[in-house]
C-alpha cells in the first residue's frame, strides 16, 4: 500500500544526502518543496537545561509535572526521572542487556517502554520502577504516546498503531500522509498533544504535526536551529518530544545531546 520500500528508501537516501551536501538550509529547502498545503512552522527556543550527555534518548515525557525519559542501546538501555533544572537522575531503573530500549508513555500507574526489535514491552510501577511485567507486539517497536484512550505506537513505518492499555493488543491502525496521500514513514518519537501527534522523524530535525483523527500531516516543524552544544556519535540526531499540560510548556532533546531545550513553535513566513 502505498510507495514502494525501494522509492521510500530513496526518499530517505535523497534526504541524507542533501543533510550531508548542505546541512540545516538545504534540509529545510526540501522541506519546503515536499508541498504547498502544509504549512512549515519554526522553533524558537525558550529555555536550556542540562541534559546526560551519555543518554541516548527514545522517550521523554511530563507526567505529574516530573520529566521521564528512556534511553537506548544495548546493554545500557534505562528508564529515568530526572530533575528538569539540573538534569539529575532522580529515579533509574536499567532494562535487561538483551533489550534495546525504545519510547516510553505513562498510563495510570504504569510506565510502559517499547523495544525495539525484541518484539517486547516493559511495564514498570511509576513510583518504585519494579518491572512489573512484559507484553508482546509485532513489528519493530520506536515511538510511545496515549490519547488518554489508547497506547500509540510507530514501528518506523507510515502506520501508527492504537493499542488497548489494558489488554495491549491492537486496537486500529492509522497510515500517516501528506495531504496528497503520500505516506510518511521514519516516524519515530511521540508525543500526543490536544488531538494532534508530534512526531520526530529519524535522522532529520524535522517534527511531523499529525492529525490524530485522519492521520494527515496538518504541518511540519522544522527545528534545524535546536543544536547542543556537544553532541556524541553518529546518531547523535533530534529525538525526544514532552509536553507538561499545566504549564502548556514544550520540549525537546537528542541522543547523546548535552542540553534540553524548551521550545515555542511559532509560523513563518
Amino acid at each position: 500500500m502505498g510507495w514502494s520500500r525501494r522509492n521510500r528508501i530513496g526518499l530517505w537516501l535523497g534526504v541524507l544526502v542533501t543533510l550531508a551536501v548542505g546541512g540545516a538550509g538545504a534540509w529545510a529547502t526540501w522541506l519546503a518543496t515536499q508541498t504547498s498545503r502544509v504549512p512549515i512552522y519554526g522553533v524558537e527556543i525558550v529555555k536550556v537545561y542540562p541534559h546526560d550527555l551519555n543518554a541516548f534518548t527514545q522517550g521523554l515525557e511530563f507526567s505529574g509535572g516530573q520529566l521521564y525519559e528512556g534511553t537506548g542501546q544495548y546493554g545500557r538501555s534505562r528508564l529515568r526521572k530526572v530533575q528538569l533544572e539540573t538534569g539529575t537522575v532522580l529515579k533509574e531503573a536499567a532494562l535487561p542487556d538483551e533489550i534495546f530500549g525504545e519510547g516510553i508513555t505513562i498510563w495510570k500507574d504504569r510506565i510502559l517502554q517499547l523495544s525495539w526489535q525484541e518484539r517486547t514491552g516493559l511495564i514498570f510501577d511509576k513510583e518504585t520502577f519494579e518491572l512489573r511485567g512484559r507484553f508482546r507486539y509485532a513489528g519493530e517497536g520506536w515511538g510511545l504516546t496515549h490519547d488518554n484512550q489508547h497506547l500509540i505506537m510507530s514501528d518506523g513505518t507510515a502506520t501508527l498503531r492504537f493499542l488497548d492499555p489494558e489488554s495491549y493488543k491492537p486496537v486500529r491502525s492509522l497510515r500517516v500522509a501528506t495531504p496528497e496521500g503520500r505516506p510518511v514513514d521514519q516516524l519515530n518519537e511521540l508525543e500526543y498533544i490536544n488531538g494532534e501527534i508530534l512526531a520526530n522523524i529519524w535522522n532529520t530535525t524535522t517534527i511531523a504535526r499529525i492529525s490524530a483523527r485522519s492521520g494527515r500531516i496538518v504541518g511540519w516543524i522544522d527545528a534545524s536551529n535546536v543544536r547542543p552544544r556537544q553532541a556524541i556519535g553518529s546518531n547523535a540526531v533530534l529525538n525526544g518530544i514532552a509536553y507538561e499540560p499545566k504549564s502548556q510548556r514544550l520540549f525537546v532533546t537528542g541522543k547523546n545531546w548535552s542540553d534540553l531545550f524548551e521550545i515555542r513553535i511559532v509560523p513563518r513566513p
